[in-house]
Protein backbone atom coordinates (compact mmCIF):
# COMPACT_ATOMS: atom_id res chain seq x y z
CA UNK A 1 0.00 0.00 0.00
CA UNK A 2 2.66 1.96 0.64
CA UNK A 3 4.45 1.68 -2.60
CA UNK A 4 1.05 2.59 -4.24
CA UNK A 5 1.01 6.23 -2.56
CA UNK A 6 4.74 6.47 -3.63
CA UNK A 7 3.66 5.79 -7.25
CA UNK A 8 0.49 8.00 -6.85
CA UNK A 9 2.37 11.10 -5.58
CA UNK A 10 4.80 10.55 -8.45
CA UNK A 11 1.89 10.00 -11.16
CA UNK A 12 1.04 13.71 -9.69
CA UNK A 13 4.10 15.40 -10.31
CA UNK A 14 4.71 14.23 -13.49
CA UNK A 15 1.51 15.43 -14.75
CA UNK A 16 2.37 18.55 -13.40
CA UNK A 17 5.55 19.11 -14.85
CA UNK A 18 4.71 17.90 -17.92
CA UNK A 19 0.62 18.31 -19.32
CA UNK A 20 0.23 21.23 -21.44
CA UNK A 21 -4.06 20.62 -21.47
CA UNK A 22 -5.33 21.54 -17.60
CA UNK A 23 -8.00 19.65 -18.16
CA UNK A 24 -6.45 16.29 -18.44
CA UNK A 25 -4.22 17.61 -15.40
CA UNK A 26 -7.25 17.84 -13.01
CA UNK A 27 -8.87 14.69 -14.37
CA UNK A 28 -5.90 13.13 -13.46
CA UNK A 29 -5.68 14.97 -10.10
CA UNK A 30 -9.05 13.89 -9.69
CA UNK A 31 -8.42 10.31 -10.14
CA UNK A 32 -5.33 10.13 -8.06
CA UNK A 33 -7.00 11.74 -5.30
CA UNK A 34 -9.65 9.26 -5.82
CA UNK A 35 -7.11 6.73 -5.85
CA UNK A 36 -5.86 8.58 -2.54
CA UNK A 37 -9.09 8.44 -0.64
CA UNK A 38 -9.73 4.60 -1.09
CA UNK A 39 -5.91 3.73 -0.50
CA UNK A 40 -6.64 6.11 2.81
CA UNK A 41 -10.08 4.24 3.72
CA UNK A 42 -8.35 1.08 3.07
CA UNK A 43 -5.15 0.80 4.54
CA UNK A 44 -3.46 3.99 6.12
CA UNK A 45 -3.03 4.05 9.64
CA UNK A 46 -1.08 6.39 11.15
CA UNK A 47 1.57 6.19 13.74
CA UNK A 48 0.46 6.59 17.41
CA UNK A 49 2.12 9.23 19.15
CA UNK A 50 4.88 8.23 21.55
CA UNK A 51 4.19 9.22 25.32
CA UNK A 52 5.77 11.80 26.86
CA UNK A 53 7.72 11.01 29.91
CA UNK A 54 5.79 11.78 33.01
CA UNK A 55 8.31 11.21 35.30
CA UNK A 56 7.84 13.23 38.50
CA UNK A 57 9.65 16.42 38.66
CA UNK A 58 10.95 15.50 42.20
CA UNK A 59 12.27 12.38 40.76
CA UNK A 60 13.75 13.59 37.56
CA UNK A 61 15.88 16.17 39.81
CA UNK A 62 17.26 13.82 42.80
CA UNK A 63 18.64 11.39 39.52
CA UNK A 64 19.45 14.24 37.41
CA UNK A 65 23.41 13.37 37.66
CA UNK A 66 22.79 9.36 36.65
CA UNK A 67 22.51 7.84 33.08
CA UNK A 68 19.53 7.40 31.31
CA UNK A 69 19.51 3.34 31.86
CA UNK A 70 20.42 3.89 35.78
CA UNK A 71 17.61 6.59 35.83
CA UNK A 72 15.34 4.33 34.89
CA UNK A 73 16.72 1.66 37.36
CA UNK A 74 16.12 3.99 40.19
CA UNK A 75 13.04 5.20 38.93
CA UNK A 76 11.19 2.03 38.35
CA UNK A 77 12.17 0.49 41.54
CA UNK A 78 11.09 3.42 43.41
CA UNK A 79 7.30 3.01 41.42
CA UNK A 80 7.78 -1.08 41.97
CA UNK A 81 8.14 -0.32 45.81
CA UNK A 82 4.84 1.62 45.92
CA UNK A 83 3.10 -0.58 44.08
CA UNK A 84 3.65 -3.68 46.05
CA UNK A 85 3.00 -1.32 49.08
CA UNK A 86 -0.12 -0.64 47.74
CA UNK A 87 -0.76 -4.23 47.09
CA UNK A 88 -0.87 -5.19 50.52
CA UNK A 89 -2.76 -2.41 51.47
CA UNK A 90 -5.72 -3.02 49.42
CA UNK A 91 -5.05 -6.84 50.88
CA UNK A 92 -5.95 -5.96 54.24
CA UNK A 93 -8.60 -3.93 53.15
CA UNK A 94 -10.53 -7.10 51.83
CA UNK A 95 -12.05 -8.39 49.38
CA UNK A 96 -14.66 -5.65 48.48
CA UNK A 97 -12.44 -3.45 47.88
CA UNK A 98 -9.76 -5.67 45.55
CA UNK A 99 -13.06 -6.07 43.56
CA UNK A 100 -13.35 -2.16 43.44
CA UNK A 101 -10.05 -1.92 42.40
CA UNK A 102 -9.60 -4.54 39.67
CA UNK A 103 -13.30 -3.12 37.60
CA UNK A 104 -10.62 0.28 38.03
CA UNK A 105 -7.67 -1.44 36.74
CA UNK A 106 -9.78 -3.37 33.91
CA UNK A 107 -11.53 0.75 32.67
CA UNK A 108 -8.21 1.94 32.68
CA UNK A 109 -6.45 -0.98 30.35
CA UNK A 110 -9.81 -0.79 28.39
CA UNK A 111 -9.18 3.02 28.08
CA UNK A 112 -5.26 2.50 27.26
CA UNK A 113 -6.05 -0.23 24.28
CA UNK A 114 -9.31 1.66 22.88
CA UNK A 115 -7.32 4.93 22.99
CA UNK A 116 -4.40 3.55 20.02
CA UNK A 117 -7.41 2.64 17.99
CA UNK A 118 -8.98 6.09 18.25
CA UNK A 119 -5.79 7.79 17.41
CA UNK A 120 -6.49 5.86 14.38
CA UNK A 121 -9.91 5.79 13.73
CA UNK A 122 -10.46 9.53 14.81
CA UNK A 123 -8.02 10.69 11.84
CA UNK A 124 -11.10 10.22 9.44
CA UNK A 125 -13.85 11.78 11.08
CA UNK A 126 -15.95 8.74 11.65
CA UNK A 127 -18.54 8.62 14.24
CA UNK A 128 -19.31 7.00 17.24
CA UNK A 129 -16.02 4.94 18.11
CA UNK A 130 -15.31 5.85 21.33
CA UNK A 131 -19.18 6.10 22.46
CA UNK A 132 -19.35 2.57 20.95
CA UNK A 133 -16.69 1.41 22.80
CA UNK A 134 -17.62 2.83 26.12
CA UNK A 135 -20.99 1.39 25.40
CA UNK A 136 -20.07 -2.13 25.25
CA UNK A 137 -17.70 -1.93 28.06
CA UNK A 138 -20.72 -1.10 30.16
CA UNK A 139 -22.69 -3.88 28.89
CA UNK A 140 -20.39 -6.55 28.98
CA UNK A 141 -19.64 -5.86 33.08
CA UNK A 142 -23.31 -5.76 33.62
CA UNK A 143 -23.98 -8.95 32.01
CA UNK A 144 -20.45 -10.44 34.24
CA UNK A 145 -21.25 -8.21 37.40
CA UNK A 146 -25.23 -9.40 37.15
CA UNK A 147 -24.08 -13.24 36.94
CA UNK A 148 -21.88 -13.03 39.42
CA UNK A 149 -24.50 -11.38 41.89
CA UNK A 150 -26.87 -13.98 41.01
CA UNK A 151 -24.47 -16.58 41.32
CA UNK A 152 -23.09 -15.83 44.93
CA UNK A 153 -26.10 -13.57 46.28
CA UNK A 154 -29.02 -15.55 45.52
CA UNK A 155 -30.92 -15.41 48.69
CA UNK A 156 -30.43 -11.94 49.02
CA UNK A 157 -31.26 -11.34 45.69
CA UNK A 158 -34.72 -13.10 46.03
CA UNK A 159 -35.78 -10.73 49.20
CA UNK A 160 -35.77 -7.77 46.59
CA UNK A 161 -39.19 -7.71 44.21
CA UNK A 162 -36.62 -5.43 41.52
CA UNK A 163 -33.64 -7.56 42.26
CA UNK A 164 -35.45 -10.62 41.92
CA UNK A 165 -36.85 -9.51 38.34
CA UNK A 166 -33.39 -8.31 37.06
CA UNK A 167 -32.30 -11.81 37.88
CA UNK A 168 -34.34 -13.78 36.29
CA UNK A 169 -34.71 -11.49 32.96
CA UNK A 170 -31.14 -10.89 33.23
CA UNK A 171 -29.34 -12.32 30.69
CA UNK A 172 -32.34 -11.17 27.95
CA UNK A 173 -31.87 -7.90 29.64
CA UNK A 174 -28.17 -7.89 28.32
CA UNK A 175 -28.43 -9.42 25.00
CA UNK A 176 -30.98 -6.34 24.47
CA UNK A 177 -28.44 -3.99 25.46
CA UNK A 178 -26.03 -5.86 23.19
CA UNK A 179 -28.63 -5.64 19.84
CA UNK A 180 -29.31 -1.86 20.83
CA UNK A 181 -25.32 -0.97 20.39
CA UNK A 182 -24.79 -3.06 17.29
CA UNK A 183 -27.80 -1.35 15.73
CA UNK A 184 -26.14 2.04 16.90
CA UNK A 185 -23.26 0.63 15.08
CA UNK A 186 -24.54 -0.27 12.03
CA UNK A 187 -26.21 3.20 11.29
CA UNK A 188 -22.73 4.63 12.31
CA UNK A 189 -21.24 2.91 9.09
CA UNK A 190 -19.88 5.61 6.80
CA UNK A 191 -19.78 4.48 2.77
CA UNK A 192 -16.40 3.73 1.54
CA UNK A 193 -14.98 3.27 5.03
CA UNK A 194 -16.67 0.13 5.71
CA UNK A 195 -13.38 -2.09 6.45
CA UNK A 196 -12.10 0.09 8.64
CA UNK A 197 -15.22 0.60 10.39
CA UNK A 198 -15.42 -3.19 10.59
CA UNK A 199 -11.84 -3.77 11.71
CA UNK A 200 -12.11 -1.25 14.75
CA UNK A 201 -15.35 -2.85 15.56
CA UNK A 202 -13.50 -6.33 16.09
CA UNK A 203 -10.92 -4.42 17.55
CA UNK A 204 -13.18 -3.07 20.62
CA UNK A 205 -14.53 -6.72 20.54
CA UNK A 206 -10.93 -8.36 21.17
CA UNK A 207 -10.49 -5.55 23.89
CA UNK A 208 -13.41 -7.00 25.53
CA UNK A 209 -12.45 -10.37 25.20
CA UNK A 210 -8.33 -9.45 26.65
CA UNK A 211 -9.63 -6.92 29.36
CA UNK A 212 -12.97 -7.32 30.84
CA UNK A 213 -13.42 -11.05 30.50
CA UNK A 214 -10.36 -12.20 32.20
CA UNK A 215 -10.57 -9.60 34.73
CA UNK A 216 -14.18 -10.80 35.70
CA UNK A 217 -12.12 -13.96 36.27
CA UNK A 218 -10.26 -12.68 38.64
CA UNK A 219 -13.28 -11.99 40.70
CA UNK A 220 -14.64 -15.12 40.62
CA UNK A 221 -11.15 -16.66 41.91
CA UNK A 222 -11.62 -14.19 44.18
CA UNK A 223 -15.17 -15.89 45.68
CA UNK A 224 -12.99 -19.37 45.64
CA UNK A 225 -10.74 -18.01 48.45
CA UNK A 226 -8.20 -14.96 48.99
CA UNK A 227 -5.12 -17.45 48.22
CA UNK A 228 -6.29 -18.08 44.81
CA UNK A 229 -5.76 -14.30 44.16
CA UNK A 230 -2.96 -13.85 46.01
CA UNK A 231 -0.29 -16.06 45.17
CA UNK A 232 -0.83 -16.15 41.60
CA UNK A 233 -0.57 -11.93 41.37
CA UNK A 234 2.73 -12.51 43.99
CA UNK A 235 4.10 -14.68 41.20
CA UNK A 236 3.66 -12.69 38.89
CA UNK A 237 5.20 -9.54 40.78
CA UNK A 238 8.21 -12.04 41.16
CA UNK A 239 9.10 -12.91 38.30
CA UNK A 240 8.53 -9.26 36.52
CA UNK A 241 10.78 -8.16 38.99
CA UNK A 242 13.38 -10.73 38.88
CA UNK A 243 13.25 -10.89 35.60
CA UNK A 244 13.50 -7.72 34.82
CA UNK A 245 16.53 -7.33 37.58
CA UNK A 246 18.77 -10.49 35.65
CA UNK A 247 17.74 -8.47 32.47
CA UNK A 248 19.35 -5.25 33.78
CA UNK A 249 22.44 -6.89 35.07
CA UNK A 250 23.28 -10.03 33.00
CA UNK A 251 21.17 -9.46 29.95
CA UNK A 252 23.09 -9.65 26.45
CA UNK A 253 21.11 -12.09 24.19
CA UNK A 254 17.89 -10.41 22.95
CA UNK A 255 14.95 -12.87 23.33
CA UNK A 256 12.20 -11.64 20.85
CA UNK A 257 12.04 -8.72 18.05
CA UNK A 258 8.68 -7.60 19.15
CA UNK A 259 10.23 -6.47 23.26
CA UNK A 260 13.95 -5.85 22.36
CA UNK A 261 14.62 -4.85 25.50
CA UNK A 262 13.55 -8.61 27.11
CA UNK A 263 16.66 -10.88 26.85
CA UNK A 264 17.19 -14.73 27.14
CA UNK A 265 19.19 -14.27 30.42
CA UNK A 266 16.28 -12.18 31.98
CA UNK A 267 13.87 -14.83 30.74
CA UNK A 268 15.43 -17.52 32.43
CA UNK A 269 16.67 -15.69 35.40
CA UNK A 270 13.08 -14.93 36.46
CA UNK A 271 11.90 -18.45 36.04
CA UNK A 272 14.28 -19.78 38.51
CA UNK A 273 13.53 -16.89 40.63
CA UNK A 274 9.71 -17.81 40.27
CA UNK A 275 10.04 -21.15 41.08
CA UNK A 276 12.11 -20.65 44.24
CA UNK A 277 9.44 -18.22 45.28
CA UNK A 278 6.58 -20.41 44.68
CA UNK A 279 8.52 -23.34 46.74
CA UNK A 280 8.50 -21.26 49.87
CA UNK A 281 4.91 -19.03 49.07
CA UNK A 282 3.90 -23.26 48.95
CA UNK A 283 5.68 -24.80 51.72
CA UNK A 284 2.90 -24.52 54.29
CA UNK A 285 -0.26 -24.95 51.90
CA UNK A 286 -2.08 -27.99 50.36
CA UNK A 287 -0.37 -29.85 47.26
CA UNK A 288 -3.03 -28.59 45.25
CA UNK A 289 -1.24 -24.69 45.68
CA UNK A 290 2.12 -26.17 45.03
CA UNK A 291 0.88 -27.99 41.69
CA UNK A 292 -0.32 -24.55 40.95
CA UNK A 293 2.88 -22.47 41.51
CA UNK A 294 4.84 -24.78 39.65
CA UNK A 295 2.22 -24.74 36.12
CA UNK A 296 1.94 -21.03 36.98
CA UNK A 297 6.14 -20.68 36.86
CA UNK A 298 6.05 -21.89 32.98
CA UNK A 299 2.81 -19.86 32.27
CA UNK A 300 3.80 -16.80 33.33
CA UNK A 301 7.12 -17.07 31.57
CA UNK A 302 5.30 -18.02 28.25
CA UNK A 303 2.91 -15.01 29.15
CA UNK A 304 6.38 -12.43 29.29
CA UNK A 305 7.39 -13.92 26.12
CA UNK A 306 4.62 -13.21 23.85
CA UNK A 307 3.22 -9.61 26.08
CA UNK A 308 4.85 -6.15 24.90
CA UNK A 309 5.19 -2.93 26.23
CA UNK A 310 4.59 0.74 26.21
CA UNK A 311 0.34 0.58 26.02
CA UNK A 312 0.95 4.03 27.77
CA UNK A 313 3.05 5.91 30.05
CA UNK A 314 0.73 5.99 32.90
CA UNK A 315 3.35 4.83 35.61
CA UNK A 316 6.70 6.41 34.91
CA UNK A 317 9.60 3.38 34.05
CA UNK A 318 6.82 0.70 33.62
CA UNK A 319 4.64 1.83 31.00
CA UNK A 320 0.68 1.69 31.00
CA UNK A 321 -1.66 0.09 33.25
CA UNK A 322 -1.91 -2.59 30.96
CA UNK A 323 1.96 -3.43 31.00
CA UNK A 324 1.51 -3.98 34.40
CA UNK A 325 -1.73 -6.56 34.22
CA UNK A 326 -1.25 -8.00 30.71
CA UNK A 327 0.37 -11.09 32.85
CA UNK A 328 -1.82 -10.77 35.73
CA UNK A 329 -5.11 -11.04 32.93
CA UNK A 330 -3.32 -14.03 31.30
CA UNK A 331 -2.69 -16.42 35.12
CA UNK A 332 -6.46 -15.04 35.90
CA UNK A 333 -7.25 -17.50 32.87
CA UNK A 334 -4.68 -20.10 34.02
CA UNK A 335 -6.00 -20.10 37.65
CA UNK A 336 -9.87 -20.40 36.88
CA UNK A 337 -9.26 -23.15 34.61
CA UNK A 338 -6.96 -24.99 37.02
CA UNK A 339 -9.90 -24.55 39.48
CA UNK A 340 -12.52 -25.73 37.54
CA UNK A 341 -10.22 -28.79 36.56
CA UNK A 342 -8.70 -30.24 39.50
CA UNK A 343 -10.02 -28.08 42.36
CA UNK A 344 -13.79 -27.17 42.60
CA UNK A 345 -16.25 -29.86 42.49
CA UNK A 346 -20.03 -29.56 43.32
CA UNK A 347 -21.60 -26.64 45.25
CA UNK A 348 -23.90 -27.94 47.22
CA UNK A 349 -25.02 -23.77 48.06
CA UNK A 350 -25.66 -23.31 44.47
CA UNK A 351 -27.38 -26.94 44.27
CA UNK A 352 -30.63 -25.94 46.82
CA UNK A 353 -30.47 -22.11 45.34
CA UNK A 354 -31.87 -23.97 41.77
CA UNK A 355 -33.62 -26.75 44.24
CA UNK A 356 -35.76 -23.06 45.66
CA UNK A 357 -36.73 -22.19 42.32
CA UNK A 358 -38.38 -25.01 40.87
CA UNK A 359 -41.76 -25.48 41.45
CA UNK A 360 -43.34 -27.15 44.73
CA UNK A 361 -44.31 -30.24 42.28
CA UNK A 362 -40.84 -30.47 40.78
CA UNK A 363 -39.41 -29.84 44.30
CA UNK A 364 -41.44 -32.85 45.57
CA UNK A 365 -40.27 -34.96 42.66
CA UNK A 366 -36.46 -34.59 43.60
CA UNK A 367 -37.07 -35.40 47.21
CA UNK A 368 -38.90 -38.41 46.38
CA UNK A 369 -36.29 -39.49 44.17
CA UNK A 370 -33.38 -38.37 46.36
CA UNK A 371 -34.83 -40.19 49.33
CA UNK A 372 -35.51 -43.34 47.55
CA UNK A 373 -31.91 -42.63 46.53
CA UNK A 374 -30.63 -42.61 50.15
CA UNK A 375 -32.59 -45.89 51.23
CA UNK A 376 -30.85 -47.93 48.01
CA UNK A 377 -27.59 -47.21 49.67
CA UNK A 378 -28.49 -47.47 52.97
CA UNK A 379 -28.13 -44.18 54.73
CA UNK A 380 -31.36 -43.09 55.28
CA UNK A 381 -32.34 -45.90 57.81
CA UNK A 382 -29.03 -45.08 59.62
CA UNK A 383 -30.09 -41.16 59.47
CA UNK A 384 -33.35 -42.09 61.12
CA UNK A 385 -32.58 -44.18 63.48
CA UNK A 386 -29.66 -41.18 64.50
CA UNK A 387 -32.83 -38.86 64.82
Amino acid sequence: MTELRHRGATDKELQHQNSEDKGSETEGKERDGASDNETKSDSGVPEVPVSADDTPEVLNKALSGLSSRWKNWWVRGILTLAMISFFFIIIYLGPMVLMMIVLCVQIKCFHEIITIGYSVYHSYHLPWFRTLSWYFLLCVNYFFYGETVTDYFFTLVQREEPLRILSKYHRFISFALYLTGFCMFVLSLVKKHYRLQFYMFGWTHVTLLIVVTQSHLIIHNLFEGMIWFIVPISCVICNDIMAYMFGFFFGRTPLIKLSPKKTWEGFIGGFFATVVFGILVSSNNPLPVLRLVFAECFYIDLGTLVTLQDFANTIPGHGGIMDRFDCQYLMATFVNVYIASFIRGPNPSKVIQQLLALRLDQQLHIFNSLKAHLTEKGLLPALEEAA
